[in-house]
């Protein structure tokens, strides 16, 4: 019996543990951060809450028996990415990182890319007045101090303050519709859009919106991923090098 331990959060993660539940002689246990309320739980087991940075996570590791790591958390979960790759090299276990491909732009596309939130911030005023805002509950705060734009924030949960004094706040959860999106935004107006390069097709949606009624973006860039790490972008084939790392997986 080998047992692999999936850093979750994502539907790729889901899809992943999903496909390992099918794998004979392998144990699967996903991790789940605990930042949502309602998380989408996957196959097989699931541990909810943090390790206490690469020195917990490598501890459980080992006191778990982890043969096999899938970091698939959000490409933006990069503290996460950094503790699997410190705590995979203290360990000896082996580090496959899945991340979905990232957004690119199209003809009609009207981008201009931000290196993080803060510089997304900084680089707003004068781009639009009614902002729709989807960079995730926990950097809104960041947009605190813009008191002459309106925005309207979606996120899964409710944000913390601080938060910017003309807000309005959507609660759901992708994925989302052409139609949807385009009804959204005209009925509030938007002029522009900030978000992140989350990749796939669960959010994108707003991106097309974006395109057909003529508003910009701001996009966040991802973080880099740590140095020599193995990367794929398939849940197929994360499940190939997990089965081809499972003796008697067939």
């Amino acid at each position: 019996m080998r047992s692999v331990l999936v850093l979750g959060g994502t539907g790729e993660a889901r899809r992943l543990a999903d496909a390992l539940s099918a794998v004979p002689r392998l144990r699967t246990v996903s991790s789940l951060a605990g930042r949502v309320a309602r998380p989408a739980l996957p196959s097989g087991e699931v541990r909810t809450g943090g390790f206490g940075g690469p020195e917990g996570l490598a501890a459980w590791l080992a006191a778990e028996r982890i043969d096999l790591l899938v970091d698939a958390t959000h490409p933006f979960a990069s503290g996460m990415t950094a503790s699997a790759a410190e705590a995979a090299s203290r360990t000896g276990v082996p580090l496959l990182v899945l991340r979905r491909p990232g957004w690119e732009p199209v003809p009609g596309d009207r981008w201009r890319w931000a290196s993080d939130v803060a510089e997304a911030a900084r680089a707003l005023p004068g781009l639009g007045h009614r902002v729709f805002l989807t960079t995730g509950r926990q950097t809104i705060s960041a947009f605190a101090h813009l008191d002459d734009l309106w925005f309207l924030a979606r996120s899964v949960d409710p944000p913390a303050p601080p938060l910017p004094r003309n807000l309005r706040t959507v609660l759901d959860r992708g994925p989302f519709t052409l139609d949807g999106e385009l009804g959204l935004m005209r009925e509030h107006a938007i002029d522009v859009l900030v978000t992140k390069d989350s990749g796939g097709p669960m959010t994108s949606a707003k991106l097309a919106a974006a395109r057909a009624l003529g508003v910009p973006v701001l996009l966040v860039r991802r973080p880099p991923l740590p140095e020599g790490v193995a990367v794929v972008s398939t849940t197929e084939a994360a499940v190939a090098w997990v089965r081809d790392r499972t003796p008697q997986a067939g």
